[in-house]
């Protein structure tokens, strides 16, 4: 949410406009580089949390684990 950032675009006009759009995407995949962590955090209005996570397993595309926590906030 925070890209493109106009400071960074001025600095480098038409040459960092693909880069950015390249790594602010919600899922990256480059040579090298990527998302390897996804994470989703819902509350509901009683206070009930779903915290939900997924990691790539030794950097395999087609090998994740997800792990799921449920637990209720304290007023």
């Amino acid at each position: 949410s925070q890209l493109p950032d106009p400071a960074i675009e001025d600095q480098g006009k038409e040459y960092i406009r693909p880069i950015l759009n390249k790594y602010a995407a919600v899922c990256v995949r480059c040579p090298d580089y990527g998302t390897r962590t996804n994470t989703v955090v819902l509350v509901d209005s009683q206070g009930q949390v779903t915290f939900t996570e997924r990691n790539m397993i030794d950097a395999d595309v087609n090998q994740w684990k997800t792990s799921t926590y449920e637990f209720k906030l304290h007023s």
